[in-house]
């Protein structure tokens, strides 16, 4: 019964996570503002000039891009890590492991 829980449990912490994820994605989007910045950052972010120029000037809305491969190539999980994200699926393993 127990493992059966933290299944169903598991998988709805997985789509929260992938929301969350995308929230920020959005945030760090709407942060940079102006066109300059955005691709900058991109620039920073490892993707080539002209991309990143093409990309930085987008007509998508904010919550498009941030769902779109323009922010998920460049803010992966690994970049939102470095800033103090933490996964909830990682956050419940963890629990899980000092349990036993």
């Amino acid at each position: 019964m127990n493992n059966y829980r933290l299944t169903n449990i598991y998988a709805k912490l997985k789509k929260l996570d992938e929301w969350l994820r995308n929230r920020l994605r959005y945030c760090f989007w709407h942060d940079w503002k102006k066109l300059e910045r955005k691709r900058k950052n991109l620039i920073q972010a490892g993707i080539e000039q002209g991309q990143a120029y093409a990309w930085s000037r987008t007509r998508m809305g904010w919550w498009a891009v941030a769902q779109s491969p323009i922010l998920k190539t460049t803010i992966a999980l690994s970049i939102l890590k470095r800033k103090g994200y933490e996964p909830t699926t990682d956050y419940i393993n963890k629990q899980q492991t000092s349990i036993w």
